[in-house]
């Protein structure tokens, strides 16, 4: 249900492509957004008490393949709710302004 309600938001966000749109996934969205490295979004997220996860993913081979720096990405679990999400959407628009 999560992953059901946060997809759609954050395709709302102006450069923010999500990586991996299967039909059939687990609670976790990885993303990029143009001009803004993985790990500066990680960065910026941290300072608004958001944790995900900036990198390869022990995915190298795959990331080189799509030329991709690195991605961010966000896990869902049994102790998130929408709010989360949304705090992380705003987070998400705080890093756009900061690094416009």
């Amino acid at each position: 249900a999560l992953l059901a309600y946060a997809t759609p938001i954050l395709q709302t966000i102006p450069g923010l492509r999500i990586i991996g749109m299967s039909p059939e996934k687990v609670g976790v969205i990885s993303f990029v957004i143009d001009g803004i490295h993985p790990h500066d979004i990680g960065t910026v997220l941290d300072h608004e008490h958001i944790a995900i996860r900036a990198g390869h993913h022990c995915a190298m081979p795959l990331m080189e393949r799509y030329h991709l720096p690195a991605t961010a990405r966000a896990s869902f679990g049994l102790y998130n709710n929408e709010q989360d999400i949304d705090a992380l959407v705003e987070a998400l628009k705080l890093a756009k302004r900061l690094f416009a």
